[in-house]
């Protein structure tokens, strides 16, 4: 994992649906949950929210801690 990828998350809001304009690493498991089931979508924005969703399902959301600075 590298930090432009985790600071990614930090700065890339959600471009749609319920949490549009919410960034990425704001937004709530169930949610990023409900991605991993029904799938990603294609491009940098799944790539994203896979990401995330790792970080959350495993509970190193931690990890962003230190690039919230």
């Amino acid at each position: 994992m590298d930090a432009d990828a985790l600071h990614s998350l930090l700065i890339t809001p959600m471009p749609y649906g319920k949490y549009k304009g919410r960034m990425i690493a704001d937004l709530p498991g169930h949610y990023l949950g409900w991605f991993a089931r029904e799938g990603f979508p294609a491009g940098r924005l799944g790539t994203q929210l896979a990401l995330m969703y790792e970080l959350d399902h495993n509970a190193l959301r931690h990890l962003l801690d230190p690039l919230r600075g």
